[in-house]
C-alpha cells in the first residue's frame, strides 16, 4: 500500500462517471477528493491541500474553466487536468488559456488518465528535489527558480504551472538556438500531436506576455519550423 498518498481534487457532475472514476483511481493508490460542483469544488480546495486537481469543464453553479481561473488566484502551480467531451480547438486552447495543464477528451481510458497524473506528479515532484537541476537561470534581466517555478523581474515575481516551468526552462537552456516543435513537444509534452501543437502556441503566448518588461528578450516564431528564444545580452 502507497504512504503518503497523493491527494487529488476531482470534480465531475456525472455521478456514475465519477464513481467508476473515483473508484479506479483509488484502487491506483490516490486519495480522492470528489465535488460534483464547481463552487462546493471551490470551497474544498480552499480548505484543503492538494497535489493536483481533475476538473470537468461542463459543471454546474461554475464551470471548469471559470473554477481553473479561482484556483490559479491562489495556487499557480498544482496541476490541473481537464476532462470533457468538448473536443473542438477553441475548447482546448481555452482551457489553456483558463489555467490548465492538459486537456483529455471522453471517453477516456484509465490507464490514459493515470498516464497523465503520473507525469505531473513525478515533474512536480523533481522539479522541488533534484538536486542536479540549476537554481536560477539568468534571462535577459529576469532570473527564473525552476525548482520553486519563481520568475523574477527585479522586485517583482510571478509564479508559473508545471507546464509553463518545464517550457521555459527547455528554452533557456537552448537560449539563442532554434528549437523544432516537434523537439519541444516530445521534450516538454512527451507527445507531438496536433492538439499538444496548438497548446504549444497558447503556452508560448502566455510566456511572452511573462517576459515583456525585458525588451532584450523575445521568443520568435521560426515559420514552419518552431521557435527560438533569443537574448541579447
Amino acid at each position: 500500500m502507497k504512504q503518503n498518498k497523493p491527494k487529488i481534487l476531482y470534480v465531475e457532475d456525472d455521478l456514475y462517471l465519477s464513481y467508476v472514476t473515483k473508484d479506479n483511481l483509488e484502487l491506483k493508490g490516490y486519495d480522492i477528493t470528489f465535488c460534483k460542483d464547481g463552487k462546493e469544488a471551490l470551497k474544498t480546495f480552499n480548505k484543503n491541500n492538494f497535489d493536483l486537481c481533475i476538473l470537468d469543464v461542463m459543471l454546474p453553479k461554475m464551470d471548469g474553466f471559470s473554477l481553473a481561473r479561482e484556483i490559479r488566484k491562489t495556487n499557480e502551480h498544482i496541476p490541473i487536468i481537464f476532462l470533457s467531451a468538448k473536443s473542438m480547438k477553441e475548447d482546448r486552447i481555452e482551457g489553456f488559456v483558463s489555467g490548465g495543464d492538459d486537456y483529455i477528451t471522453k471517453p477516456f481510458s484509465i490507464e490514459e488518465l493515470v498516464f497523465k497524473i503520473e507525469v505531473f506528479l513525478k515533474r512536480s515532484k523533481v522539479t522541488h528535489n533534484d538536486k542536479k537541476t540549476p537554481k536560477d537561470y539568468k534571462i535577459g534581466k529576469y532570473i527564473f527558480d525552476y525548482k520553486n517555478m519563481l520568475l523574477s523581474f527585479e522586485d517583482d515575481s510571478k509564479r508559473l504551472t508545471i507546464r509553463e516551468a518545464d517550457l521555459l526552462r527547455y528554452l533557456a537552456l537552448n537560449s539563442n538556438k532554434i528549437l523544432k516543435k516537434e523537439e519541444i513537444l516530445r521534450e516538454v509534452w512527451e507527445s507531438d500531436s496536433y492538439f499538444n501543437s496548438r497548446s504549444l502556441d497558447v503556452f508560448i503566448s502566455k510566456l511572452r506576455k511573462y517576459l515583456k518588461k525585458d525588451p532584450t528578450v523575445q521568443i520568435n516564431n521560426i515559420h514552419g519550423i518552431g521557435f527560438i528564444l533569443v537574448i541579447d545580452n
